[in-house]
């Protein structure tokens, strides 16, 4: 059974960090595309984040390029987001997704609809 856990989430003021932790059980975390997604009110889900498993390339959407890194550890089959420098815009709802589907490059997993499996979600608060 496919499982996604997200935690990591709090209040930070502006220019804290934060690290996401997303802790799979049921796959292999190194044979799965793996994404960080994040959800503002009252706006759609978007990528923030993501690896390539077919090119070993990641993906950052503009508004986070240096200052978020993904990264993954096999022994604790878990994939973590750092966040640094964050800002107020960042507030929002955080998810990983997960999906057996191996084939595609970096932009494609940068899509939501790129996705089958999907962790409840931590909530980020920036305050400014």
């Amino acid at each position: 059974d496919v499982q996604l856990q997200a935690s990591g989430g709090g209040l930070v003021q502006t220019g804290g960090s934060l690290t996401l932790s997303c802790v799979a059980s049921g796959f292999n975390v190194d044979d799965y595309a793996i994404g960080w997604f994040r959800q503002a009110p009252g706006k759609e889900r978007e990528g923030v984040s993501c690896f390539s498993r077919k090119d070993g390339s990641t993906f950052y959407t503009d508004s986070v390029k240096g200052r978020f890194t993904i990264s993954s550890d096999s022994a604790k089959n878990t994939v973590y987001l750092q966040m640094n420098k964050l800002e107020p815009e960042d507030t929002a709802v955080y998810f990983c997704g997960a999906d057996p589907d191996t084939a595609y490059g970096q932009s494609y997993y940068s899509m939501e609809g790129a996705y089958d499996y999907w962790g409840q979600g931590t909530l980020v608060t920036v305050s400014s």
